[in-house]
């Protein structure tokens, strides 16, 4: 199976929720992996601030820090391969780095029904 990392920079969480302004890309990006493990595809995600050895540990990571900074940050490693740097892959990305279906990231939908108590559709 292909590995996937991807090196983020130093913030306080990996979902976009904290802060006083929702970060979109962060919070899709947190979806998508979730999804992805829940089909049992696991992509390494390591945050600058929480895991400051997995950056010094990878040769990959630390020779590009080394070289660019920490704005090259985030940077996604497939089988060793550095793939993508400064932003985070589009989902087109992942299902190609993958070869999994687009269902693997998609999450399963919830229709709300007369027996979950919403009569009016506002749920």
């Amino acid at each position: 199976m292909v590995k996937i990392i991807i090196f983020e920079p130093a913030m306080c969480c990996s979902t976009g929720l904290c802060g006083p302004v929702v970060d979109l890309e962060l919070l899709r990006i947190t979806t998508v992996i979730s999804n992805l493990g829940k089909n049992g595809v696991k992509v390494e995600r390591y945050n600058l601030n929480s895991n400051p050895e997995a950056f010094v540990d990878n040769i990959v990571i630390y020779e590009i820090l080394n070289r660019d900074g920490v704005d090259v940050l985030p940077v996604t490693i497939v089988d060793g391969k550095v793939v993508k740097t400064k932003k985070y892959p589009t989902n087109d990305e992942l299902l190609k780095f993958l070869d999994v279906p687009e269902s693997y990231i998609k999450g399963k939908e919830q229709h709300a029904t007369k027996d979950s108590g919403c009569s009016d559709g506002n749920c």
